[in-house]
């Protein structure tokens, strides 16, 4: 229609694709940046908490949810369908093992007395590594 500018012109139901890429673009940006200081408050955490249990806590919980926004930001960026399902394997890889390595770095710290029992609010794991050091000093006192 002659003599009707550009944004009086534009239908709110289909937006002109330079404001879609804009909209992209800073949800892309704010992904990356929430991303990058998760990924950051876990590195600090890594080097400023006193014991094993309180790094390892600090390595896993943020780092999951800063590598979630930015493979979010990563698939937002790409603006092509087919990167998604390789970003969510990429994601559910990252979810299923960070918390068993977390859970074997510790048993191993916790066996290897790398932690401070006085942090502990509460030590669940004592009785049974204390019944497991008990069963395997009888097995071997016992002659064969």
């Amino acid at each position: 229609m002659p003599g009707l500018s550009p944004i009086e012109g534009m239908s709110p139901l289909n937006p002109e694709p330079a404001t879609v890429d804009l909209v992209i673009d800073a949800a892309s940006a704010v992904c990356m940046i929430l991303g990058a200081l998760m990924s950051l408050a876990a590195a600090i955490g890594l080097l400023r908490f006193p014991d094993l249990m309180s790094r390892m806590h600090a390595a896993t919980k943020p780092q999951v949810l800063g590598l979630f926004l930015l493979l979010v930001a990563l698939g937002l960026q790409m603006r092509t369908w087919w990167v998604w399902p390789i970003l969510v394997v990429a994601w559910l890889f990252q979810l299923l093992t960070v918390p068993v390595s977390a859970h074997m770095v510790g048993r191993a710290g916790y066996r290897t007395k790398h932690l401070h029992k006085e942090l502990l609010v509460t030590d669940e794991l004592d009785a049974v590594v204390q019944k497991a050091a008990g069963k395997v000093a009888r097995d071997n006192k016992t002659p064969n």
